[in-house]
C-alpha cells in the first residue's frame, strides 16, 4: 500500500471542560460538591420544551461547571452530562491521537473538498456525509474507543483567489454551488430524524477567509452587497438548507472590525438564519483582539468582548493567549466586565446541541444512540465504506485534456508503463487530515490495474536520468506531479510563526495554513518537458491543492488530469480512469488562470474588479466548469415552464441532453444566467442550477432544473432588502461557464 503522511493530532482538542475541571480541583481546595441531579430534573425531560431543559440545567450547574465549560466540552460529571467532544471533519473525521489516552484512528477518507466539490454530485456527497456521521457516533460510543467527537468542524469558505493557502479546504469559487454542496454534505452527517441528529455541524470561517500570511490582522474589505451575494451565501444555505447551526469565527476583520466581534453574527447568522448551536472561536483569535489587530486594549477586554458577543466554545491555549483561562475569568468576573448571566446566554447554544444530538435523553429515543454497539464492526473496514470512498474518488477525477483520444489506454496493446513523479508512491494528507484504514497510490492503482499483462517501472524524478531512461523504454509514460499539502513540513507544531502565520514554502507555487502561494508556476513542469521529449506519448496526473498555470502541458502533452490529494482510493481512481474501467465525469470549481497576470491583488476582496468567473477578465487556461469526458453530449429543447417569471415565482429549467458516444458517461449541466439590462453591476454570468447526468449510449433524458426569482434578486444597499428586477434575463445551459450549449431568454414581471 502507498506511503500515508500522519501528523500529530492539532492543539484544538485541548479544552475539554470535564479535563479543565479536574485540573482546577487538583490546583485548589475541594469545596464541598453540590449534590448529584435527580433522575428526574427537567434537563432529562424529553418531553419539555428545549429553552426549559437548557434553564433547568443552567441552574443545577455551579459556577465552577459552567467556567470549565466554556473550552470544548459539554461534560458536567456531577450532572452526568457527557461531552459530545468535536473533529475536524472537512473531508474525514481526524483522529490523530498524541494527546493523553486517546490513540489514532484510521477513518474514512474521501478527498480534499475541492475533490469533493469537482463531484458535482449532491447525492453522492450527502451519503459521504452520512458515513463520517456514523464514523463519529461509532468512536463516541463504541467500548473500544470512548472517544467523543459528535460536532464535526466543516469549511464552507469560498476558493475567491489560487493563492489562498488553504485552496484546498473549499469546495469552490461559486457560492450556490458551495452552498448546494456543503449542505448535502451536512444532511447526510446530521441526518434527517425530525428530532436527533446523527453528528452536529460546526460551520467555518466566518466571513471571508481567503488570505493567510496576515489573517490575524488582515481586513477583508467589501460592501454589504458582495456580502449578502457572495461571502455570506454557503452559510445561508448551509444553515438554511443544510440544517448547520453552529460556527467557527474568521481571524479577519471585515471592513476594519474582527469577525469575532461582528455584529452580523447575531443579527444575521442567529437573527435572520436561525442559526442557535455553538458559536467557537478559532485557536488563539482572543488574544489576537489585542496584540494583532489591536482592537481592544488587554486580554481581559478581549475575553469579556467575547463571551457577551455570545461565544461558548474558546479554543484558547495559555501558550498563545499568554495566560490561563480561568484566571482572567475570574478577573473578569470579580471586575463586572461580564456577569454570570452572559456566561449562560454563551453556554445555550452549545446545550442546545447536545440535546440535539440526543445525549440527555433515553438511548431508546434515539437511532443513533445504537451506532457503535460492542458486536458492530468499524465501519471505515466495512466494504460499504470502502465502496463509497472509491466513488467519490473516481467522481472526483478530471479529465482536463485528451487530444487525440489519448486516453483511455488500451490494456491489450501496452506491454509497459513509466510511471514518474514524486506524487506516484504515496497518498499525501492535509493539515486537516489524519489516519486512514489503508491509502492507494497512483503506482499501486495501476500495478494492481495492469497485473502481469504490462511492465510496469518507476522513477521518483528526483534522478532526471532515469526518469527519462524509464519513459524511452516505455509504451506510455505516466508523470504523476503536484504540490506537498504541508510544504514539506513533517511537524505542523513547528511551522508556526508568533503572528498566527506559518515558515515560508521552499516552492513559492505552494501554499498551506498560515502561508499564501506567491506563484502559479508549477515547478515540476520541468519534468514533465524531460519526460515528453523521450516519450511523446506521455500523460500527466496533477495531484494537487490548487490551480497551477500548466500552459506549456496544456500545449503540448496529450492528456491531462486532475485529482485532489487525501482519497485513500486516489490510485484505484486514477487507474480506473485511465484504462477506461469509470469514465470521467469531474469538472472543476474553480478559474485556473494561464497566468498570475491575469488575477487582481491578491488582497482585494471586491470580486468585481476580476476575481472568480463571475468577473474574470482574459481567457483563463481552465474556466470554472470545465471538464472532458470519454463521451460526447448534445443539449436540446431548452425551455422555461413558462415564458415570463413573477417577482415572488418559480419556473422550471428543462433541456434534453443525449449521449451521442458508444461509451457511458456523466455530463454535467450548468445553467447560468446574465441579467440584461440591470441598472446596478451584476456578474458576467452566475451559477444558478446544475445536475450531474448518467447516460448509456445513445440514451437522452430530459432534466428539471428549479429556477425562484429570490434567487435572481440583488441587494439594495439603500433600503437594506432584496430587489428582484422585472425585465429579460438571459439562460444560458452548458459543460462549463464558457462551453455554452443552448440559451433562452425568460422575462421577470
Amino acid at each position: 500500500m502507498a506511503r500515508q503522511t500522519v501528523f500529530p493530532q492539532p492543539l484544538l482538542v485541548l479544552g475539554a471542560c470535564g479535563l479543565l475541571a479536574a485540573a482546577l480541583v487538583a490546583e485548589q481546595p475541594a469545596p464541598q460538591q453540590p449534590a448529584p441531579a435527580p433522575a428526574d430534573a427537567p434537563f432529562r425531560n424529553a418531553a419539555l420544551p428545549i429553552e426549559s431543559r437548557i434553564d433547568g440545567l443552567l441552574a443545577a450547574m455551579t459556577l465552577d461547571e459552567k467556567l470549565a465549560c466554556l473550552q470544548t466540552s459539554t461534560a458536567v460529571p456531577r450532572l452526568g452530562v457527557p461531552d459530545m467532544g468535536g473533529s475536524e471533519g472537512l473531508h474525514q473525521l481526524v483522529r490523530r491521537g498524541g494527546f493523553g489516552p486517546e490513540k489514532p484512528v484510521p477513518t474514512t477518507s474521501f478527498a480534499l473538498t475541492l475533490g469533493l466539490g469537482a463531484t458535482w454530485d449532491p447525492a453522492l456527497l450527502q451519503r459521504a456525509g452520512e458515513a463520517q456521521g456514523v464514523e463519529a457516533r461509532y468512536i463516541t460510543q463504541h467500548p473500544k474507543y470512548h472517544q467523543p467527537v459528535l460536532v464535526n468542524w466543516l469549511n464552507v469558505d469560498l476558493a475567491r483567489d489560487p493563492r489562498w493557502g488553504r485552496y484546498e479546504e473549499s469546495y469552490g469559487e461559486d457560492p450556490f454551488l458551495t452552498g448546494s454542496l456543503a449542505s448535502a454534505y451536512i444532511r447526510g452527517l446530521q441526518g434527517d430524524h425530525p428530532k436527533y441528529w446523527r453528528a452536529a455541524a460546526l460551520l467555518k470561517h466566518y466571513v471571508a477567509n481567503s488570505n493567510e500570511t496576515t489573517r490575524t490582522r488582515s481586513s477583508s474589505d467589501f460592501d454589504a452587497r458582495l456580502f449578502r451575494e457572495y461571502y455570506s451565501v454557503p452559510f445561508r444555505m448551509a444553515i438554511r438548507d443544510g440544517g448547520a447551526r453552529s460556527f467557527m469565527a474568521s481571524y479577519n476583520k471585515w471592513n476594519g472590525v474582527p469577525m469575532l466581534l461582528h455584529p452580523t453574527a447575531k443579527t444575521v447568522l442567529a437573527g435572520e438564519w436561525g442559526l442557535d448551536g455553538i458559536f467557537s472561536t478559532d485557536l488563539g483569535a482572543i488574544s489576537h483582539l489585542v496584540n494583532h489587530q489591536k482592537y481592544v486594549g488587554t486580554i481581559d477586554e478581549a475575553l469579556a468582548a467575547t463571551i457577551k458577543a455570545g461565544y461558548g466554545q474558546l479554543l484558547w491555549l495559555p501558550m498563545i493567549d499568554g495566560a490561563e483561562l480561568r484566571v482572567v475569568l475570574d478577573r473578569i468576573l470579580a471586575s463586572k466586565q461580564i456577569a454570570v448571566g452572559d456566561i449562560d446566554a454563551a453556554l445555550r447554544g452549545k446545550f442546545r446541541t447536545l440535546i440535539r444530538l440526543g445525549l440527555l435523553d433515553p438511548p431508546a429515543a434515539s437511532p443513533y444512540a445504537a451506532i457503535g454497539a460492542p458486536a458492530d464492526p468499524e465501519p471505515w473496514t466495512t466494504d460499504a465504506h470502502k465502496t463509497l470512498a472509491r466513488d467519490v474518488a473516481r467522481a472526483s477525477v478530471v479529465l482536463l485534456k485528451n487530444a487525440g483520444r489519448a486516453l483511455p489506454l488500451d490494456r491489450a496493446t501496452l506491454t509497459s508503463i513509466a510511471v514518474i513523479g514524486p506524487r506516484a508512491d504515496r497518498v499525501m494528507t492535509d493539515f486537516y487530515g489524519g489516519p486512514t484504514p489503508y491509502a492507494v497510490s497512483i503506482l499501486d492503482g495501476i500495478k494492481a490495474k495492469v497485473g502481469t499483462a504490462a511492465t510496469v517501472t518507476h522513477a521518483d524524478g528526483t534522478d532526471m536520468a532515469a526518469a527519462v531512461s524509464a519513459a524511452k523504454a516505455s509504451s506510455v509514460a505516466l508523470v504523476v506531479v503536484g504540490n506537498d499539502p504541508m510544504c514539506g513540513t513533517t511537524n505542523p507544531m513547528e511551522m508556526f510563526n508568533t503572528d498566527g502565520s506559518t515558515k515560508p514554502c521552499a516552492d513559492k507555487g505552494m501554499g498551506r495554513e498560515g502561508r499564501d502561494r506567491e506563484s502559479l508556476d508549477l515547478s515540476d513542469e520541468a519534468l514533465i518537458k524531460q519526460v515528453f521529449a523521450a516519450n511523446p506519448r506521455t500523460i500527466v496526473v496533477l495531484v494537487s491543492s490548487f490551480p497551477y498555470a500548466i500552459t506549456w502541458s496544456q500545449a503540448n502533452v496529450p492528456a491531462i488530469l486532475h485529482i485532489t490529494h487525501a482519497a485513500q482510493e486516489q490510485g484505484t481512481a486514477i487507474a480506473d480512469v485511465l484504462f477506461g474501467d469509470y469514465n470521467p465525469g469531474g469538472h472543476l470549481t474553480t478559474t485556473w488562470p494561464a497566468s498570475l497576470d491575469q488575477l487582481p491583488p491578491f488582497e482585494s476582496y471586491d470580486i468585481r474588479k476580476g476575481h472568480t468567473y463571475q468577473y474574470f477578465n482574459g481567457q483563463p487556461l481552465y474556466p470554472f466548469g470545465h471538464g472532458l469526458s470519454y463521451s460526447t453530449f448534445e443539449y436540446s429543447n431548452l425551455h422555461a415552464s413558462a415564458p415570463t417569471l413573477a417577482r415572488n415565482g418559480s419556473v422550471s429549467i428543462s433541456v434534453t441532453i443525449r449521449n451521442t458516444s458508444g461509451r457511458a458517461g456523466d455530463e454535467v449541466a450548468q445553467l447560468y444566467v446574465e441579467h440584461v439590462g440591470s441598472k446596478v453591476p451584476r456578474p458576467l454570468k452566475a451559477l444558478k442550477g446544475f445536475q450531474r447526468v448518467s447516460l448509456k449510449p445513445g440514451q437522452s433524458r430530459t432534466i428539471q432544473l428549479p429556477l425562484k426569482a429570490d434567487a435572481l434578486a440583488f441587494w439594495d444597499d439603500g433600503t437594506h432588502a432584496w430587489i428582484v428586477e422585472p425585465g429579460p434575463v438571459k439562460l444560458s445551459i452548458g459543460s462549463s461557464s464558457t462551453l455554452i450549449r443552448s440559451s433562452t431568454t425568460l422575462t421577470v414581471q
